[in-house]
Parts: structure tokens; C-alpha cells; sequence
């Protein structure tokens, strides 16, 4: 994931920044680079690689100046080059980005209809050259920094620094972290507070939207109106506290809020969105032409994961699919074929039954792979092919980033299937892939339902039973939902196929149940509604999380509607997981349990 630090100092800055940048190498990158201010004018250094080579060329080539900011980069749009590393500059400005423009490609061509020179094959660049452009038009630093925010779709943090102007530093938050660090005659920006523990212990951190003006002796914060705000600033003291949790009140709240992020990172491994096509290289080469089957085996959480992509490989590469728990396949002996394979999905890499199942299909002479986020575990090591979730460290026992970096992984496995199958023609995986290129931003904007939830989620806590209904990918999303509830709150919860609810689950409705109907508005959301009204027929509490048009199509009664923006059909159940996250959390909140560390539960069960 990528890292962003900025200074404001006053010694040289070139060394700090990568020193700093090296507290952010658990992130993950492939390429590094700084931007100083000396004597006024803009000076970079970049290379692609490790940041040893970056110090290397640094040590060559020393750039001097007291104002300055570093990226490292885990790379999205463009190979790992020198010419695509961060940061990226235009004319007066120099830019840092952690995230994904979504509307780079229409911005671009705006920019080059204008006459701009562009190097890269970055979406970042763009970022820079609106910013000069303003510049260019008259603009402060400041209006033009305030003038190009709104023109950008999608998850981002960004730092700026700008020719001439060796006091100023300007970050801005939407979808990825950013803090601001407050010193003595010093300021700072940084992706987390670790990157920025050695120069101060005095944190303040952006909330969605914010903006930031710094000086060495000023901060000011901006929301997404433009209006001036206070951030709490957090003493020494309580950064010691809560360096990980951030300003969140548990480790399962700060990483349902990192989605945005993590997605982009992990969905930048696999797509290519200067193509806008799939992309399975250095190590990750896999040919699903020849298959007749695909074999596929996780518990929990990865269980549900594992259940929409069968949806998704059956749908688009006509792949047939056989999907078991773990405790159950390592038992089963099910009979193995020459033209199979084996797909295993864990976050830890060392779940007990998965990696027992993993072991049976390489003892029956077939290709393994899978989908971990811990790439030095067992199952990574053994498996022979490994496709890595870039989610980072998940502390909560209940998962919420893995599980949605899980469904990009596989998401983008589906669209490459599809076309080595011949099932997707090029033009239909650029639009599949478009789609997940703007599942970041999406996720981003579900984020903004969590009062909405939160106050849903009080009425909720004081049932006993809570049903869930799906159909199709909502399905398993259904059954995903139950288990969080039921997970961190104690409430018994189970999920179903709605078409399934008059085959026996229809007896427990009454009016103390609530029914969680997840119904983006897709080709079965006319069935689904006609469940919803078998519910509110027998005085069952409807509570319809659905997508905007969904909700204008409903005919039916509902207590409660949560809308989440519009989303194509493919990428619905990453976006959708984020209200079903947020309702179990708040739930869990009200009712006082250890969210975190939720009774008789482990993270990663390495024993049966």
C-alpha cells in the first residue's frame, strides 16, 4: 500500500523523508521517491525498486532543502518505472498519492486537449498538472488545490508542495488515511501516526473529506464544503494508546474504514487500468482455459468469499464450480479429475482444515492455488500459486478488509478466466474491469451510511433472532451478514436464499424478528421483493439494504431502507458488505460485547 510523508522542517528534509518512508515499508511498494523545495524550485528524486536504491542515488546525488514530501508505491496505473514513481510534477507543483482516480482517463484527455505534456502513465500525474493549471490561470496555491478536489472521483490522500513556496504543505484526505503532525516550528503529514512518531508525538488525524493548509506555524483544516474545522490533536500520551487503532474506537471499526485503501491496493496487483484489463504476472501466471472444474475450499468468513466467486466463475467463464467447507472437504474424498484445479482462500494462510485440504488435491496430483493475505504462511509456501490480498494486518477477530480484498482477488480471477475461456470478449472485461476500478470510491461512499446504520443498529440490538435473505451473489452475502451479527453481538442470526424462506424459515416470522433483505437492484430483485412482502405480510420487520434504483422500484413495506449508491451488478457484493459490516459493528456497540475479541473466537484457527 502506498505511503505518504510531507515535512515542513527546519534541517534538510531529503534523509527524513526516507527514513520516515521506511516505517511505511510494511505497507508494500515497488517504487519510492522524494520532492524537496531548494531555494525555491522544485527538485525530485525517484527510483523503482526497494528504497535502498532510492538512498542509493540520493547518497550519489544529494538534494538539499527544508520543506519536502516521499511516497512509496505500490503501483496501480503503469508498471514499476522511475518515470511513474511519486512524486509526479507539473509546472509549480509537486504532488504524493496514495489511491485511484477513477476519472483519470476523461481528465487526461481534457488536459491534453489544453496542451498539457504528460510522462507518465500514472493517474497521479493528472492530479498535478489540474493543480498547475490553475496556478497557471492566477490561482493561489491554495483556491487551486480547492478548485481541483471536487474534479476528482475516487479514493485518494494527497500531499502537495509547491514551487516558491517553501512554508506551505497541503494534504487532503478522501477514502485513504492522512495525518497531520504538529511539532515545534515543524509540521508534518503522514499516512499513519507511525511514520511520524520520531518528530512528534502530537497527531492530529483527517476525517473523510478534510482538507489541510500547513505552515511551519500553522494548521488549517478544511471539510468537503470548505469550511474550517477542528480535528482533535492527540497528546503524546494517547498516541501511545492508539498508534493502531488511530482515532477509532476498535481495531474492527478502523479496518472496516480502511476499505477503500486496501481494495485499490489489492485490486492494483491484478488489473491493469492503463488497459483496463486483467493482469496475472510474476508468479501469478495461471491459464484456466484447459480446466473442466475448479475446486474451491475456506471456513467462515473466506467460506462466503469463496461462494460469490462460484457465482462469478460459473457466470462469466463458465467454469463449473464445487465449493466445501474445509472441515468438511478434508473428510469428504471427494474424487479428484486430471482437469481440475484447487483454489483454497484463508487470511491468516494457516487455517488448520484449509491447509488439510490443500494438501489432500496436491497429493492427488493437481494444481493448488490461493488467496491469502499472509504471504509468508503455510498455505502461501505450499500452495502452487499464490494470489496475495493486500488488506494488511487485520487485528479484529471478525474480518471485514480480508473479506472484501477476497472478493477483488477472486472478482479479478473471474473477468482473466473469462477471457482465456472465451466467454468475455475484450470489450466486455474493460467494462468489468471500469467497474472494479471504481469499487474503491464506491466503497467510499457507502462508508458515508454509517450514521444512518448506526442508528438502525440500536432498535436491532434488542432482538433475539435476525434473518438474512439474498439471492444470487446477495446470498452468500446473506449468510456473511448472520455470521458477523452473530459473531461480535451474540445474537443468534442466520442467513438464507430468499426463495428458500417459504420452504421453512417463513415459521419463525413475527413482528420481534427482523428480516435483513440485501437487494441490490439486479435480475432477480423482482423475486426478492416478492419475498420481502411474504415477510410484511406475517408482520415481519423488513429492513432493505438496497442501491438507489432498487429503492425507487420497491414496492414493498420495509421498517427500515438503507440505499447505497448505484453499482453495477459484478462488483455489488463488495460494495453491499460494507452496510452488513457497519450494522453487526453498531450492534455489537450498543450492546456492550468485546467487539474485537468477541467471546470463545481465535483469529486464526490452526487446530480442528
Amino acid at each position: 500500500m502506498c505511503g505518504i510523508v510531507g515535512i515542513l522542517g527546519k534541517q534538510p528534509v531529503a534523509s527524513l523523508l526516507v527514513d520516515a518512508l521506511k516505517r511505511l515499508e510494511y505497507r508494500g511498494y515497488d517504487s519510492a521517491g522524494v520532492a524537496t523545495l531548494d531555494a525555491g524550485q522544485l527538485v525530485r528524486c525517484r527510483a523503482p525498486g526497494k528504497l535502498r536504491n532510492l538512498q542509493d542515488k540520493l547518497e550519489r546525488a544529494p538534494i538539499a532543502g527544508l520543506a519536502g514530501i516521499g511516497h512509496t508505491r505500490w503501483a496501480t496505473h503503469g508498471a514499476a518505472t522511475e518515470a511513474n514513481a511519486h512524486p509526479h510534477s507539473a509546472p509549480g507543483v509537486a504532488v504524493v498519492h496514495n489511491g485511484i482516480i477513477e476519472n483519470y482517463l476523461e481528465l487526461r484527455g481534457e488536459l491534453q486537449a489544453g496542451g498539457a505534456k504528460l510522462s507518465s502513465d500514472t493517474d497521479t500525474e493528472v492530479v498535478a498538472h489540474m493543480v498547475s493549471r490553475e496556478l497557471a490561470r492566477g490561482a493561489s496555491p491554495r483556491d487551486a488545490v480547492a478548485v481541483t478536489l471536487p474534479r476528482l472521483k475516487g479514493a485518494f490522500a494527497l500531499a502537495f508542495i509547491f514551487e516558491g513556496q517553501e512554508d506551505l504543505l497541503i494534504g487532503a484526505r478522501r477514502g485513504s488515511p492522512l495525518a497531520v503532525g504538529y511539532g515545534e516550528g515543524e509540521m508534518f503529514l503522514g499516512s499513519d501516526a507511525i511514520a511520524l512518531s520520531p518528530f512528534t508525538d502530537r497527531i492530529s488525524y483527517l476525517e473523510e473529506g478534510d482538507w489541510v493548509v500547513l505552515t511551519r506555524n500553522s494548521c488549517e483544516i478544511m471539510d468537503a464544503s470548505n469550511a474550517p474545522v477542528e480535528r482533535p490533536v492527540i497528546s503524546s500520551q494517547a498516541v501511545s494508546l492508539t498508534i493502531d487503532k488511530g482515532n477509532y474506537r476498535h481495531f474492527m471499526a478502523k479496518e472496516i474504514h480502511e476499505q477503500p485503501e486496501v481494495i485499490g491496493h489489492t485490486l492494483s496487483r491484478y488489473l491493469d487500468l492503463s488497459k483496463m484489463q486483467t493482469t496475472f504476472t510474476n508468479g501469478t501466471s495461471i491459464d484456466f482455459a484447459p480446466l473442466d472444474r475448479l475446486i474451491i475450499s475456506a471456513c467462515g468468513t473466506a467460506y462466503y468469499a469463496g461462494l460469490v466467486a462460484k457465482y462469478w466463475f460459473e457466470r462469466y467463464a463458465r467454469l463449473p464450480v464445487d465449493i466445501d467447507v474445509a472441515s468438511e472437504f478434508r473428510y469428504r474424498e471427494m474424487p479428484i479429475r486430471k482437469g481440475d484445479m484447487a483454489l483454497f482462500i484463508s487470511q491468516s494462510g494457516e487455517t488448520a482444515d484449509t491447509l488439510a485440504g490443500l494438501r489432500y488435491c496436491k497429493s492427488q496430483g493437481i494444481k493448488v492455488a490461493a488467496v491469502v493475505n499472509v504471504p509468508e504462511s503455510t498455505i502461501a509456501r505450499e500452495a502452487d500459486l499464490v494470489f496475495p490480498t493486500i488488506a494488511g494486518r487485520e487485528i479484529g477477530v471478525a474480518s471485514t478488509k480480508a473479506f472484501t480484498c477476497q472478493l477483488a482477488v477472486l472478482a479479478s480471477l473471474a473477468v482473466h478466466a473469462g477471457v482465456q475461456r472465451g466467454h468475455v470478449s475484450a470489450d466486455e472485461a474493460a467494462a468489468l474491469v471500469r467497474s472494479l476500478a471504481e469499487v474503491p470510491g464506491t466503497v467510499n461512499r457507502a462508508l458515508s451510511l454509517e450514521a444512518e446504520v448506526e442508528a438502525l443498529a440500536q432498535p436491532l440490538s434488542r432482538a433475539r433472532d435476525v434473518l438474512y435473505l439474498g439471492r444470487g451473489t446477495s446470498f452468500p452475502l446473506a449468510m456473511e451478514g448472520a455470521l458477523k451479527l452473530k459473531e461480535i453481538s451474540y445474537i443468534h442470526a442466520e442467513g438464507y436464499p430468499a426463495g428458500e424462506l417459504k420452504h421453512g424459515p417463513i415459521a419463525l416470522i413475527d413482528e420481534d424478528v427482523p428480516v435483513i433483505v440485501i437487494a441490490p437492484f439486479d435480475q432477480v430483485f423482482e423475486k426478492t421483493v416478492s419475498n420481502m412482502e411474504e415477510v410484511a405480510a406475517r408482520g415481519g420487520k423488513v429492513v432493505l439494504i438496497t442501491d438507489e434504483k432498487g429503492a425507487a422500484a420497491c414496492g414493498a413495506p420495509t421498517w427500515r431502507t438503507v440505499v447505497v449508491p448505484d453499482v453495477p451488478e459484478f462488483i455489488a457484493p463488495i460494495v453491499f458488505a460494507l452496510p452488513v459490516q457497519l450494522l453487526a459493528y453498531h450492534t455489537a456497540v450498543f450492546m456492550g460485547t468485546d467487539v474485537d475479541q468477541p467471546r470463545n473466537l481465535a483469529k486464526s484457527v490452526t487446530v480442528e
